[in-house]
């Protein structure tokens, strides 16, 4: 485990900018409050900051890949302008009903993977922050811990539980609520990876 790097893995939209359905204009990203200061406050905790969207909107020919290309960059562009970075962004751009062979889309682990590859992630030493189950299940698949934000779809599908999912590890308001959670894991893997040594 020593040598790999801890991440905060993210979702896109309705996570870390307000949802809207099929972005394609950069002009209309808007930053959820608090998350470039969970961004810049994750950084500090020495932890990798990627993110993993689906974009399936390229597939149904609602998005082109430079629509997508040009709204990442206006959202490094907005985080910058608060002090905020991220190490990299992976997107899928297969649709969930197209029977392509994809691995990338989430649930599935494709973006991890190669996040894994390029940046030396511990996934056991991760975590994975969203506001779908798809999220949740691809952080549940890499042994990440699992954080649900009730900013974009969060909400809608938290009223459709009797109960928490045993898959989400911890259910927050927004992005930055999350931050304490993320403080006590941080500690936790520091001490364990300490009793290793």
């Amino acid at each position: 485990m020593q040598g790999l790097n801890s991440c905060l893995f993210l979702d896109r939209d309705g996570t870390i900018n307000i949802e809207k359905n099929f972005l394609k204009d950069p002009d209309d990203v808007e930053l959820i409050p608090g998350a470039a200061r969970t961004i810049r406050e994750a950084r500090k905790l020495d932890l990798k900051v990627i993110v993993v969207s689906n974009q399936s909107g390229i597939a149904r020919g609602i998005l082109t890949e430079e629509n997508v290309k040009k709204v990442n960059e206006r959202l490094v562009e907005l985080l910058s302008e608060e002090g905020a970075s991220v190490d990299a962004i992976y997107y899928c751009p297969h649709d969930a009903n197209t029977e392509n062979g994809c691995t990338c889309r989430k649930p599935n682990s494709g973006m991890f993977e190669i996040a894994k590859t390029e940046h030396g992630i511990d996934f056991n030493c991760s975590i994975m922050i969203g506001d779908r189950m798809s999220d949740i299940e691809a952080g549940k698949r890499i042994g990440a811990k699992t954080v649900l934000v009730l900013t974009g779809y969060g909400a809608e599908l938290q009223k459709s539980w009797d109960k928490k999912p045993d898959d989400i590890d911890i259910v927050v308001p927004t992005l930055y609520d999350s931050m304490t959670y993320i403080r006590e894991v941080v500690g936790e893997w520091k001490t364990c990876r300490k009793e290793e040594r």
